[in-house]
């Protein structure tokens, strides 16, 4: 198997695992869905101008939609498994390299997430009446993996990359758009989709730098507060950015 194939293939072996658990667990999926809706707040909140500037509202709309809401990703997964084996053969090598960041991230989110969602179940159990604010930020110093913060960043970063160098790809968006029927004939119509939308965002751009400097300056930011900041202060600050609808 390719090694992005293989990127792909254990990724999404991994989100299938957790998937399959919170089914089984209703509560635990309940409090992964809080998790991932205060999640997406969030990241809207912290990119209120990005979302709403001409040049870069796409891209951020896109990486809120696919990469930070509550939304069911369980088709695409399906779709992305289905050809794990054999994507190196139906794409370009570029686009291998953007859907096996995209596994690797969706993975270590969802990790993360169900982490979360465990703590968020047992702080729901003895503290609830606290606010959601400082329940995340609770949960967030109970699973403390520093690395595994930093780690999902970085694919982040690498994935906005890999869809920034599909739009210098001469040729790519007319064989992207080639691919339509065959794909929806091959049931690949969701993984399809995030291939179109994902160029397209990057396309409008017209150069991702700056953009991807921002969400890593932010999120650097996020990470280290959420860790270090005092209690109290850190709560303060999410909850007025929130409130805000603004970047901090």
């Amino acid at each position: 198997m390719d090694a992005s194939a293989q990127r792909i293939h254990d990724a999404l072996q991994g989100v299938a695992r957790l998937r399959q658990a919170h089914a089984a667990n209703p509560p635990l999926a309940h409090a992964g869905s809080e998790i991932k809706r205060f999640q997406a707040r969030r990241f809207q909140a912290t990119y209120t101008d990005l979302l709403r500037s001409p040049r870069y509202k796409t891209a951020a709309t896109f990486f809120l939609h696919e990469l930070y809401s509550d939304k069911d990703y369980a088709e695409r997964d399906q779709q992305f498994a289905r050809i794990a084996n054999t994507i190196a053969k139906l794409f370009p090598q570029a686009v291998v390299n953007t859907a096996a960041a995209l596994a690797e991230v969706h993975a270590l989110t969802e990790s993360l997430d169900d982490l979360m969602a465990q703590q968020w179940l047992e702080s729901v159990a003895t503290h609830p009446a606290m606010g959601a604010p400082a329940r995340y930020i609770q949960c967030w110093r109970r699973v403390a993996d520093a690395a595994a913060r930093h780690r999902q960043l970085d694919v982040v970063l690498v994935l906005g990359q890999e869809l920034n160098r599909l739009t210098r790809k001469p040729g790519l968006r007319t064989l992207l758009r080639m691919m339509r029927t065959p794909a929806a004939a091959a049931g690949l119509s969701s993984l399809q989709g995030f291939l179109e939308a994902g160029f397209d965002a990057f396309a409008d751009m017209r150069g991702a730098d700056e953009f991807l400097k921002l969400i890593q300056q932010r999120e650097t930011e996020w990470i280290r507060s959420l860790f270090e900041d005092e209690l109290v202060a850190c709560e303060t600050k999410m909850t007025h950015l929130l409130a805000a609808g603004v970047s901090p």
